[in-house]
């Protein structure tokens, strides 16, 4: 049984409800999925309840935003089975805050650029609880000035190699806080997409944070890449998970959910690693005491 670990709904970036993901989880043939909204554990207790009618596995999820202090780039840290998720919350607020006034300034920066309104950009993040750049670039469509959500003007507008962009960073919690806070939620944390970072010195900063494993299996990460995150994984002793990043109409590529995933082996790995934690834990503890 393997998993897709990064699933997104409507309530963060993606086009599709809960019930239409669970849905399309079915009749792929994926029995375990991780709703893994950005910033945002409101779907969780909904997606396990329908999951379970429809013999679906739903594992609680997130992806949290952060920024490393360092490099002043944002980085996204997944949460998995967090054992008190309203630990996350207050930083699921702070996050969401952020992200609503930065989008604010893009949505006034795209209105001034083309003909399209403020409230168009709003009604295409209805369901959402923000707006992000896929919201922006659906009106823009919808107003007929760009013809995809990932062509010229979604280059020009959001790249940052773009002299024209209007990318405004959110200003999210530092990553070593993001990632304590996992734990103490009781969560795993796990790094998003680390091929988009590109080199394991980069991804060794995050080790050193804390972090418990990486994202092996991604869109972003080609076979031999892949090969290398889960060797770079195995040699640190970290988790390696997998997930298609899930979007539905904002995917960024033509992709399905279940496309990339988390491997039987791994995914059991996952399941089982606090309780290995605990037992590694006791024995520390054991042998502690002996030694007194």
């Amino acid at each position: 049984m393997s998993g897709d670990l990064h699933c997104h709904t409507r309530l963060s970036n993606g086009s599709m409800g809960i019930e239409e993901i669970i849905a399309l989880a079915k009749s792929r043939g994926v029995e375990t999925i991780a709703i893994t909204d950005h910033d945002c554990l409101a779907g969780t207790v909904r997606a396990k309840i329908i999951g379970e009618r429809n013999g679906i596995k739903v594992i609680v999820g997130v992806e949290l935003s952060s920024i490393d202090k360092e490099s002043g780039e944002v980085v996204h840290i997944l949460c998995y089975l967090p054992e008190f998720p309203d630990r996350l919350e207050g930083l699921c607020h702070q996050n969401s805050l952020a992200r609503k006034r930065a989008s604010q300034y893009m949505m006034l920066k795209a209105a001034q650029r083309y003909p399209v309104s403020a409230e168009l950009m709003k009604r295409c993040a209805t369901g959402s609880t923000n707006l992000y750049k896929q919201h922006i670039m659906h009106a823009l469509m919808e107003c007929g000035v760009a013809d995809s959500f990932y062509g010229k003007i979604y280059e020009e507008l959001f790249s940052p190699e773009s002299e024209n962009n209007i990318i405004v960073k959110p200003a999210f919690q530092g990553t070593a806080e993001v990632i304590d806070a996992i734990h103490q939620a009781n969560g795993i944390a796990v790094l998003a997409h680390p091929a988009l970072i590109g080199n394991t010195a980069e991804i060794e900063k995050y080790v050193e944070m804390g972090i418990d494993g990486i994202e092996v299996w991604h869109p972003s990460a080609d076979e031999n890449t892949a090969a290398e995150l889960l060797q770079f994984a195995k040699k640190k002793g970290l988790l390696a998970t997998g997930g298609s990043a899930f979007h539905g109409l904002y995917n960024k590529k033509a992709l399905s959910l279940g496309d990339y995933v988390t491997p039987k082996t791994q995914l059991q790995e996952l399941m089982s690693f606090k309780s290995r934690q605990k037992r590694l834990l006791k024995k520390l503890q054991a042998e502690a005491d002996a030694a007194k």
